[in-house]
């Protein structure tokens, strides 16, 4: 039988690390919704290490349904995916509520428009003290952008003008927006951040410089 896997080289290489924070950040269960889980490879690997969680896959067609079913199979706790256009102004058939959310790679591969919906979405949908957790490359003011992060960017607005790394300030405008702050900013490999977000009462100190 033909292996509906899909295979992403750089998911192989960050799941193990965001795996970890996600250990660190979240509590001892929870459901959690991934917003664009791709070939399926993070859920795979992250819900494996938080065995007291419900893992919600989605992406926006289902295309990529059957990679994610295969990499998960024998994880009772993800959930078949979902469709989910976070352009809509309602997540229909998401649940109403959940503990934490995670994207990775989808704010720098997808029109501008997408990020704001992302908060939004999220600010929606999170429970109470719930975080959104987001990784990816970004582009910090007077930060140095790597020489790979700078050729990545010119990469994908070739392919997809659209497309780009996204300006930390500006993600965080959106975020603050939508009722949500920057708590946590983590440095990741080949130059990633994984950021946490949420609401200001949830007792963290908003900003990037938290360790």
């Amino acid at each position: 039988m033909e292996d509906a896997r899909r295979h992403s080289p750089a998911a192989e290489r960050n799941g193990p690390p965001i795996r970890d924070h996600l250990q660190r950040l979240l509590p001892a269960q929870g459901v959690l919704l991934e917003v664009a889980s791709g070939t399926g490879q993070h859920a795979a690997c992250c819900s494996a290490g938080l065995p007291g969680w419900q893992w919600q896959p989605t992406d926006h067609g289902a295309e990529g349904f059957a990679s994610i079913a295969a990499w998960c199979e024998g994880q009772p706790r993800v959930r078949p995916a979902l469709p989910l256009d976070v352009l809509s102004p309602t997540w229909m058939g998401i649940p109403r509520e959940v503990d934490a959310i995670f994207c990775a790679n989808m704010i720098h591969i997808a029109p501008w428009a997408c990020t704001p919906a992302l908060m939004q979405g999220a600010a929606r949908h999170l429970s109470p003290g719930g975080l959104l957790i987001t990784y990816g490359p970004y582009l910090e003011d007077g930060v140095p952008t790597s020489p790979g992060n700078i050729a990545f960017d010119a990469d994908l607005q070739a392919r997809n003008p659209a497309w780009g790394l996204r300006r930390l300030a500006d993600v965080a405008a959106q975020a603050r927006a939508a009722g949500l702050d920057l708590q946590e900013r983590v440095a990741m490999p080949a130059n990633n951040l994984l950021l946490v977000w949420g609401r200001p009462d949830r007792g963290s100190p908003p900003g990037p410089h938290r360790p």
